[in-house]
């Protein structure tokens, strides 16, 4: 959690475009957990549109993103463990 705080407090500047998302994910960030995690799995549009603004970046490793798309998405194998070229 405390790396989606710090890049929400870097990224946040006057002027920002994406600083409605920025602010709006100050509020479910400090729910506990498992609120957090059923957010985040919701198939809404408002989320949808809100996980473009994620502050999860740089949580994962390239590894475990590419694992992951793997195993989610079809059509997204990454031979050589996805190292992010």
């Amino acid at each position: 959690m405390a790396i989606a705080f710090d890049n929400l407090d870097r990224w946040s500047k006057p002027g920002n475009r994406s600083q409605p998302y920025l602010d709006t994910w100050r509020t479910p960030l400090g729910r506990p957990r498992e609120e957090l995690l059923a957010m985040l799995e919701e198939d809404t549009p408002e989320m949808t549109e809100l996980r473009q603004s994620s502050p999860f970046a740089g949580i994962l490793e390239p590894k475990e993103r590419w694992h992951i798309y793997d195993t989610f998405e079809s059509g997204t194998h990454h031979p050589g463990g996805g190292d992010d070229r």
